[in-house]
């Protein structure tokens, strides 16, 4: 594999971006998250993805008018900003504090289930709340996870955000899966091996699996339900829901039925399914906490 040239715009990207982390480091948690969230929800709505997750919402929720449409996609930047404020201070943030910053984890019965039976367990969530949450607030009860990991294309600002969230891990670091085919042979091989694997399922996958989502065509990862399958293995839903200035809930549901019907490729879509089936319940109960910015429908849809 060729390095990648360092350029100047990059190093400028990345002065930037560690002055920002620096701020939100002097800030503390609550006053970053406010202050990144309040930034973005002004500026967001002005960008052109704000059309793309208006055009999204229409589709998936018609009931809405254009005014409330307008309302979520600016709480949707709002999410985005405090999950990037919060960031810096994942790893200092504390479960169970009465007030302010902190996390409370629901279900966690379910964690501690299965560290004590062990084995292979595939964790799935999307982009809801502050997703960047889930792996720490997951490792503190027993049960850390290894995740797939796409990285920024700043090589310098991908480092900065590899080191937050190893600090977020410490001291249980887990590994992380390129996404693309060698990072899902290495998953697999992984899972195979009894790992456990955290996977956010969301985003379109043009060589997926066609199943729906909101009422409309949306192609999806197999990967997930195709191990799921294979080993037989515990799948976890759970989400993080925002409860205020980097106060965080994790909602862990209860390990998934997997389908049997004696057919592999029903089997596979009936997951899918299932899985879509779920993020969207999570989804409608908030849906300004979820990434609307990027076409999740099929290109005609867009028109």
């Amino acid at each position: 594999m060729s390095e990648i040239r360092i350029t100047r715009l990059m190093r400028v990207e990345a002065y930037a971006a560690q002055a920002f982390l620096k701020l939100f480091l002097w800030m503390g948690p609550a006053r970053a998250s406010s202050f990144a969230g309040g930034l973005c929800r002004v500026i967001g709505p002005l960008l052109r993805p704000s059309r793309i997750a208006d055009k999204n919402l229409q589709m998936a929720m018609p009931e809405l008018d254009a005014a409330q449409r307008a309302d979520i996609v600016k709480g949707v930047w709002e999410n985005l900003g405090r999950t990037v404020g919060e960031l810096p201070h994942l790893s200092c943030l504390r479960e169970n504090t009465p007030s302010g910053p902190g996390f409370e984890v629901q279900g966690a019965e379910y964690l501690e289930e299965q560290a004590r039976h062990g084995g292979a367990v595939l964790f799935v969530s999307g982009h809801i709340g502050n997703w960047e949450m889930l792996p720490p607030g997951v490792a503190r009860h027993g049960t850390p996870f290894a995740s797939f990991y796409r990285a920024a294309g700043n090589p310098l600002i991908d480092g900065m955000i590899r080191a937050l969230r190893d600090k977020a891990m410490a001291p249980t670091p887990m590994p992380l899966f390129a996404k693309g085919a060698r990072g899902a042979r290495e998953a697999l091989a992984y899972v195979s091996k009894g790992g456990r694997l955290g996977m956010l399922v969301d985003q379109k996958m043009n060589d997926g699996v066609e199943a729906t989502f909101f009422g409309q065509p949306a192609m999806t990862a197999p990967a997930l339900a195709a191990m799921a399958l294979r080993y037989r293995c515990a799948v976890i839903p759970g989400y993080v829901e925002r409860l205020g200035p980097a106060r965080l809930r994790i909602v862990v549901e209860p390990p998934m039925v997997l389908p049997d019907t004696g057919d592999k490729q029903q089997d596979l879509r009936l997951l899918v399914q299932q899985v879509n089936d779920k993020l969207e319940s999570w989804i409608r109960r908030k849906p300004e906490s979820w990434l609307w910015l990027h076409r999740r429908w099929p290109k005609s849809l867009y028109k």
